[in-house]
């Protein structure tokens, strides 16, 4: 029996949980998974990261019933089922994680498939955006590029190839322009952090899509893509996991903004004032700056051509491809402005730390 097996238990919520309550659970350990079950141990279902973004997106809250948003028939194994068949059963319905139950489906356990296969490296590629000119926090960027300024105490790019790193992601690509010595010349090769970095050098600015043409590579799995600019405690691992179980060809991560109106709306039918609503709150899902592309669409841009992912990924849905959202709910600043650059330091040692 593997380790995670042992600590199973932290792992089991009551129907009456909430959605929050499911979160803890899910974190609170590196099953990534919330178990539903009755006082006596029956498997009512389980709820992944995957089931509470989806919620969020339908509406629901973190105080909602985490039942609304379990999946009511998981996949389980058998207590008598040995690792193959198991690690079998995992990779045909594309598991990460699987409940272990008795004849009556009680549950026993949990199986990872990171401790089945004995890897946790991650075969994509990763390419990070590091060749803008950050104008709109000048003149910090006059003399440094804006993914090397530093934000608790260390370059903003480190920290984002470092959370890369922590869920097990090796292979990167970083898209450079202005100043790119200035990168090249802290990160080298990688190697200092048991990485391979390869630079993509944009002889002009071709935008977040367009610099995917510059990878020298036939990619093989799906690439991530993120902005240099941005601090996050986003779970990659959740991400990729997503897109894949979605069976998508392309994935944004989305981020909820909340605008508030600042006066009262009324409610007209024709010419008759029907109601007011007094300063509503409006509620958006914007693009957060991170991606998941599949090769195939990868494949699609054209060379040594300008392009932005938004409008990619338009084009993307106009030819019908299956184009995802994965909600972010942890913390996430866009470094744009000199106050978001303050409130990333004062902010850093609470969330980095």
């Amino acid at each position: 029996m593997s380790p995670a097996m042992s600590a199973w238990k932290k792992t089991l919520i009551p129907t009456s949980a909430s959605i929050r309550d499911a979160i803890v659970a899910i974190e609170a350990g590196v099953m990534q998974i919330a178990m539903v079950v009755d006082d006596q141990m029956h498997l009512l279902g389980t709820v992944t990261d995957g089931d509470i973004r989806r919620g969020l997106l339908q509406g629901h809250t973190l105080e909602s019933q985490a039942n609304l948003v379990m999946n009511t028939l998981p996949t389980v194994a058998r207590s008598h089922e040995d690792s193959q068949t198991i690690l079998a059963l995992m990779k045909l319905k594309q598991l990460r994680q699987i409940p272990i139950v008795d004849e009556l489906g009680r549950v026993l356990g949990v199986e990872l498939l990171d401790e089945l296969i004995q890897s946790k490296e991650r075969e994509n590629r990763v390419l990070l955006m590091a060749g803008g000119l950050g104008s709109r926090l000048a003149p910090l960027t006059d003399g440094c590029p804006k993914p090397m300024l530093k934000v608790g105490g260390k370059p903003l790019l480190e920290t984002i190839m470092a959370n890369f790193i922590d869920h097990g992601f090796c292979h990167f690509y970083f898209s450079v322009n202005y100043m790119a010595e200035t990168i090249i010349d802290h990160f080298g090769d990688g190697s200092r952090w048991g990485v391979q970095i390869t630079y993509l050098h944009e002889k002009a600015p071709l935008g977040t899509a367009g610099a995917l043409t510059l990878i020298p590579d036939e990619l093989t799995h799906p690439l991530l893509v993120m902005n240099g600019d941005l601090l996050t405690k986003v779970n990659f691992r959740q991400l990729l996991d997503l897109h894949l179980e979605q069976q998508a060809d392309a994935t944004m991560c989305v981020r909820e903004f909340n605008f508030q109106v600042p006066y009262g709306v009324v409610r007209i039918d024709r010419d008759r004032l029907v109601g007011i609503d007094e300063k509503p709150v409006q509620k958006f899902f914007i693009s957060a700056g991170i991606y998941v592309l599949n090769p195939e669409v990868i494949r699609l841009l054209p060379k040594s051509t300008s392009l932005n992912m938004p409008n990619f990924f338009e084009t993307l849905i106009a030819q019908r491809y299956h184009a995802s959202v994965f909600p972010i709910r942890e913390y996430w600043l866009d470094i744009g402005q000199m106050d978001d650059f303050k409130r990333a330091n004062g902010e850093f040692e609470e969330v980095f730390q």
